[in-house]
């Protein structure tokens, strides 16, 4: 561990806050160094271009450049190349939010996704992170792990109620995660965001391990779950298992589709 490389890290991360500027004092105290320390690092941000420091207040805010790191691990991932044509091609199906996510620590990160036409104001965006445990694409990667290792992430997690009706004890939260390891999607309502219908199915990689989940969020005032699930899942799990690399799927009940409709 080079301490300087992670100090410097905290710096940059100390911007994440929602706070457009932060002055010295602020970058010191949300990153927990002195502030000469504070000073020094964000000095040679300002010079690598990655902080601009205004000449008039003196406060410091992140320059697009930041930006450059994000683009270099999209343009890396194979997945996010991989999924690309498929969400799109489901976003202009759906005129849906189409989301690719991934599991980091006890979150889920949006690495790639395409919003809705019909939403007025979204703050998940790429980067994003959110619970996995109260999330579609959380409980559809958890579906895909060993069960202890889904049960250690759930404990881990700081289990908050973001709304009346979010899922917070341990043994629910476990039986949703065996439904959807059973049905082969995860559907989750009113869980961060209220009149939010969000639809994942798990996307494996070696060893049948869930490495990323493709998701459907919908307003429910405009479509039930019910409705979602009949319209979505279909469109959701051939782009999953085409994206999987690692042989075939674990078994899965099959998916119950309205009568007459052939499953994909």
């Amino acid at each position: 561990m080079v301490r300087s490389v992670e100090k410097a890290m905290r710096v940059l991360t100390a911007f994440g806050g929602g706070q457009p500027t932060l002055s010295i004092a602020e970058v010191a105290a949300i990153a927990g160094l002195d502030k000469s320390g504070a000073q020094r690092l964000t000095h040679t941000f300002v010079q690598l271009g990655y902080l601009r420091r205004d000449p008039e207040t003196r406060r410091l805010a992140l320059t697009p450049r930041v930006l450059e790191l994000s683009a270099h691990y999209s343009r890396s991932s194979p997945l996010i190349r991989a999924a690309a044509p498929y969400l799109l091609n489901i976003s202009k199906i759906t005129e849906e939010s189409v989301s690719l996510t991934v599991l980091d620590g006890t979150d889920i990160v949006y690495v790639y996704r395409l919003l809705s036409r019909n939403m007025l104001a979204t703050d998940v965006i790429v980067g994003t992170h959110l619970p996995a445990y109260c999330t579609a694409p959380g409980i559809a990667i958890l579906s895909g792990l060993p069960r202890d290792e889904a049960e250690a992430i759930l404990n881990a997690s700081d289990l908050t109620a973001y709304t009346p009706f979010t899922t917070t004890d341990i043994p629910t939260l476990l039986a949703r995660i065996d439904e959807a390891a059973s049905q082969g999607f995860a559907i989750v309502q009113d869980q961060i965001y209220m009149n939010d219908v969000s639809i994942a199915v798990p996307v494996y990689g070696p060893g049948q391990r869930a490495i990323a989940a493709v998701n459907i969020a919908v307003n429910k005032l405009s479509l039930s779950a019910a409705e979602a699930v009949e319209k979505f899942v279909p469109l959701l799990a051939p782009v999953a298992k085409n994206l999987s690399h690692a042989g075939p799927m674990p078994a899965r009940k099959p998916l119950t589709l309205p009568k007459g409709r052939s499953r994909i």
